[in-house]
Formats: C-alpha cells, sequence, structure tokens
C-alpha cells in the first residue's frame, strides 16, 4: 500500500508533488523506459510555441560547477504538431500534463491557450514569461510586473484550465512580479526559471556559446530558488511550485518546507533519468517514518 502524499497547487490535485521542469524531459518519450509518466504528479512538456522552432545553433550547452548553461532557444515541434502527435501519447497513459507555453508577443500567449483550452489532456498551462517582448525591445514579459500581467490575464481571459505563471529570477524584486501575476489571474507561480550566465572560451577569447549568455541551472542555483520561494510564500501565501537544482528527495523537502506545494525536476534528469521516482518514493518513506498524514503538514513548515 503507498502513502498518501497527494497535493494541491491552486486548483490542481496532484497525486504526488514531483513533476519534470518544462525543457528537460521533452514530452516524456525519452524517458519511457525509466518512468511511467502517469505514476508523476504530473508532466511539464516543452515550452510550446506557434510555429516550430529548430531552435539555437550549436554548442547550446556548458557545463560549469555545480551546475548548466544552456541557451536552446525554446526547440519545440510547434502548437500545430504538438496537439496532434504529442498529446494523443501523454492521453492514452492516462498522464497528468501541464503545458507550458511561451510567445514573443501578448498575442502570441492568447492564440495557444485558446488552442489548448479544450484539449482534454491538458489540466493546466505554465505560462513562461521569461520570453522577450519583441514589440518592447526584446525585453523579457517577466522583469515588468504590468507586462507579467498583461499576458497571464490574456491566457487567463482565454483559458478556463488552471494557470501557473513561472518567472524569471534575474529581476530586482520578485515578489512584486509574483503578486501582479497573482492578482491577474495565476492561480500558482513556479520558481524559478534559469539565471542569467556566461562562459568564456579561453582559448579561442570569446563566449562559450553562440548566443553568449545562456540559462543557469543545477545546483548551483538551489540557494537563490529557496530563497524566492521562501520570499514569496512569506508575502503572497501563493501556491507554489519550486524549482532550481533539486537532486534529491532531501532538496525536494527544502523547497516544500520553504513554501512550495510541488517541485519540478530539471538539470538531475540528464545524469539521473531515475531521479523523480526516488523523490517520490522518498516522500512516502518520510510519511512514513515521521507519521506525517499529509502534505499540508510540510508546506510552508520554515517559513516563520
Amino acid at each position: 500500500m503507498r502513502m498518501d502524499i497527494s497535493t494541491k497547487v491552486g486548483k490542481l490535485h496532484l497525486k504526488n508533488p514531483v513533476m519534470p521542469a518544462s525543457g528537460t524531459w521533452g514530452y516524456g518519450e525519452e524517458y519511457l523506459d525509466f518512468v511511467v509518466p502517469e505514476e508523476l504528479g504530473a508532466v511539464v512538456v516543452k515550452g510550446t510555441t506557434i510555429e516550430p522552432r529548430e531552435g539555437n545553433a550549436p554548442p547550446r550547452l556548458a557545463e560549469t560547477p555545480a551546475g548548466l548553461l544552456n541557451c536552446v532557444g525554446l526547440q519545440n515541434v510547434g502548437l500545430e504538431k504538438f496537439i496532434k502527435e504529442k498529446l494523443p501519447v501523454l492521453k492514452e497513459r492516462k498522464a497528468f500534463v501541464i503545458v507550458n507555453i511561451a510567445g514573443n508577443t501578448v498575442d502570441d500567449y492568447r492564440k495557444i491557450s485558446s488552442a489548448l483550452k479544450d484539449e482534454k489532456p491538458v489540466s493546466a498551462i505554465e505560462v513562461n514569461i521569461s520570453c522577450p517582448n519583441v514589440k518592447e525591445g526584446g525585453i523579457s514579459f517577466g522583469v515588468n510586473p504590468d507586462s507579467a500581467a498583461r499576458v497571464i490575464k490574456a491566457v487567463r481571459k482565454e483559458c478556463p484550465k488552471p494557470v501557473i505563471a513561472k518567472l524569471t529570477p534575474n529581476v530586482s524584486d520578485i515578489v512584486s512580479i509574483a503578486k501582479a501575476c497573482l492578482d491577474a489571474g495565476a492561480d500558482a507561480v513556479t520558481l524559478i526559471n534559469t539565471l542569467k550566465g556566461i562562459a568564456i572560451d579561453t582559448a579561442n577569447q570569446k563566449p562559450l556559446l553562440p548566443n553568449i549568455t545562456g540559462g543557469l541551472s543545477g545546483p548551483a542555483i538551489k540557494p537563490v530558488a529557496l530563497a524566492m520561494v521562501y520570499e514569496v510564500k512569506k508575502a503572497t501565501g501563493a501556491a507554489i511550485i519550486g524549482v532550481g537544482g533539486i537532486e534529491s528527495f532531501e532538496d525536494a523537502l527544502e523547497f516544500i518546507m520553504a513554501g512550495a506545494s510541488a517541485v519540478q525536476i530539471g538539470t538531475a534528469n540528464f545524469y539521473n533519468p531515475n531521479v523523480m521516482p526516488e523523490i517520490i518514493k522518498g516522500f512516502e518513506e518520510y510519511f512514513i517514518k515521521n507519521g506525517i498524514k499529509s502534505m499540508e503538514e510540510l508546506i510552508g513548515a520554515a517559513v516563520l
């Protein structure tokens, strides 16, 4: 008999708090030999854009101390192919699906969320507002409360499903961004997306990545992510999905105690494809050992 480690993230009821971070698990197909998608709390798919994207030119990855820089560039099959070819597989597996969406204009987000609103396998929309706003000089939607709110309002208006705002940490005040998204209709927030970083190719005296900068993920960003989860939980009481450097059950538990209701696993999937089942098992064993009856007992337990 398995322990009840279910959790609530806003309006979402998940069988457990563990899911992959968008972009680190593809559409789940590559991991079928290791992980049963329907046994996860949810499957968060690659960021979906209206048109297919090939992504940036290689190299697109660079290892760093305790982390990974990436500039993949939202490579994905595009909205139409995702609905026709990828969703049916996840539906057949009876997976709980959260679709991460991305765009360069508010209208992009509106169109994608409208197209997904009646797709049965889709349980929620995760809105990546770290994308460049092409109408405002390429500045990320997520660095400004007003532009972040505009995106969330547009998605909320089009789609009755739960809306989750995935926030960039590259801001001076994460709480103000989170509040703006919640006030605009977001049911929850995901904290955090990658930190901006750079690596230098000293032999050639130039940036290692053709894109110059990349997104830093992995254990190196865990303290930053934990701090932002803690701050947003304390200031808003919002439902939070925590992500950033989680590679063990103990890491995941820290995020739950800092205020997250669920967690996403990213970089760790690349070197340990069994990491998510291991974390789920860790929660079950912890519940038994400590007599925990509900995830509610742990969520925000360390928030003073």
